[in-house]
C-alpha cells in the first residue's frame, strides 16, 4: 500500500507552501516524499517535484491554441489528463515501493465540487495503483474574520467532502495571521469545531449587504448542521508542532499508522481511538528504517 495527500483549497489558501513545508517536515522524519504537481497553472514550484503537469500538457497552450480563459483551460487540463491517465500511471509506478505522495492539484474550486475529471483521476489512481489518499482540504484562515465568507468556506468544504468521498481534514491555513484581519467575532474554537451557527446571524445583519440576504443564509447555515460533517484542524506550515499535529490526524485518516503494524483487531481499534504523542514519529521512523534494513538483508541473502 502507498499512502499520500491530495492538497486542495481555493487559490491563494497556500497549497504549494503547503505541499514545500510538508515534504519537509515528512523527510525530516524520515520518509521519502514525492510531490507530484498538477496544476498546469503553477509555473513557480518551490520544491522539486517527482512528476509535473507541464511535462503533459501547459495551460499556456490550451488558451492560446483553444481560446480559453484560465479557468475553461484549467477544465480542459484535467479531462487532457484524465483520457491520458496511462501517463500518470507510469510515472508514478517506479515511486510506489517507497515514496510517500504529494498531490499538489489546481486552485479551482469548481474542479473538486461540480466537475468529476478530477474525481475521476483520483479514483483511477487509487484502484489501478491500491492508493490511501487522504484529501487535504485549506482555507484561509483569514475568512474566518467575515461571517458571510467563513459561511461560504464551510458550504465549499461541505460540497467538497461530499463530491470527493475521500478521508477528509479541512484546514485553516496560516492560522498564525489570523489576527492581523482583525478581532474574531468568538474565539477560534467556535470557527474550528463550527457551533451553533445562529450566532453568525446576528453579526451578519450588521451588514447592510448580507442582511437581504438573511433568510437564505439562515437556510444554508441549517444544511452544514443537519450534515454535521465540517470542522477544522488549524495549521501554521512554519510551526513543527502545528504540522505534526495534523500529519498525526492524516496517518489515521488515511491508515499510514497501521502500515507497519502486525497485530489483532482489538489492537488496531486501540490505537485508531487513542491519543497519539510526540515519539510516534520516532516509532515510525525506527520502523520504516527497520523495514529497510530487512529488505536489504533479504536482497543480500538472495545474491
Amino acid at each position: 500500500m502507498v499512502f499520500g495527500q491530495v492538497v486542495i483549497g481555493p487559490p491563494g489558501s497556500g497549497k504549494t507552501t503547503y505541499c514545500n513545508g510538508m515534504s519537509q517536515f515528512l523527510t525530516l522524519i524520515g520518509r521519502k516524499v514525492a510531490v507530484i504537481n498538477l496544476d498546469p497553472a503553477n509555473d513557480a514550484l518551490p520544491y522539486e517535484c517527482a512528476i509535473n503537469i507541464e511535462d503533459l500538457i501547459k495551460l499556456s497552450d490550451v488558451m492560446n491554441e483553444h481560446s480559453l480563459g484560465p479557468n475553461g483551460a484549467l477544465i480542459y487540463c484535467m479531462d487532457y489528463l484524465e483520457k491520458n491517465i496511462d501517463w500518470l500511471e507510469s510515472k508514478l509506478k517506479p515511486l510506489l515501493k517507497d515514496h510517500y505522495l504529494l498531490f499538489d492539484f489546481p486552485g479551482q474550486v469548481e474542479l473538486f465540487f461540480l466537475h468529476s475529471n478530477a474525481r475521476s483521476v483520483i479514483n483511477k489512481l487509487i484502484k489501478k495503483l491500491d492508493l490511501r489518499l487522504t484529501a487535504i482540504h485549506l482555507v484561509d484562515a483569514h475568512l474566518c474574520s467575515d461571517p458571510g465568507k467563513y459561511i461560504s468556506a464551510l458550504l465549499l468544504s461541505l460540497s467538497t467532502m461530499i463530491h470527493l468521498e475521500l478521508p477528509h481534514i479541512n484546514v485553516l491555513s496560516k492560522i498564525d495571521l489570523i489576527e492581523s484581519y482583525g478581532k474574531l467575532a468568538f474565539n477560534l474554537e467556535y470557527y474550528t469545531d463550527v457551533e451553533d451557527l445562529s450566532y453568525l446571524q446576528h453579526h451578519l445583519d450588521q451588514d447592510p449587504r448580507s442582511a437581504k440576504y438573511r433568510k437564505l443564509t439562515k437556510e444554508l447555515c441549517h444544511v452544514i448542521e443537519d450534515y454535521n460533517l465540517v470542522n477544522f484542524s488549524t495549521l501554521d506550515i512554519q510551526d513543527k508542532e502545528s504540522v505534526g499535529n495534523l500529519v498525526k490526524l492524516i496517518d489515521k485518516s488515511n491508515g499510514y499508522i497501521f502500515s507497519s503494524i502486525d497485530s489483532s483487531a482489538i489492537e488496531f481499534s486501540k490505537i485508531a481511538a487513542g491519543p497519539l504523542d510526540w515519539d510516534y514519529y520516532r516509532t515510525l521512523a525506527v520502523q520504516e528504517k527497520y523495514m529497510e534494513e530487512a529488505e536489504t538483508s533479504e536482497k543480500d541473502d538472495k545474491m
